[in-house]
């Protein structure tokens, strides 16, 4: 049974790296602007 289980794991974590490797996601779009105090960099 334990045999069974480890496979089912590593198929698992095979076919992730698998759909990671050939997904297209896109990258984040969103602009993020922070305004830093002058008195941080004295």
């Amino acid at each position: 049974m334990a045999k069974y289980l480890i496979l089912l794991v590593v198929a698992a974590m095979a076919w992730g790296v698998i759909f990671l490797a050939n997904s297209d996601m896109p990258t984040p779009s969103a602009k993020i602007e922070k305004v830093i105090p002058n008195e941080r960099f004295n």
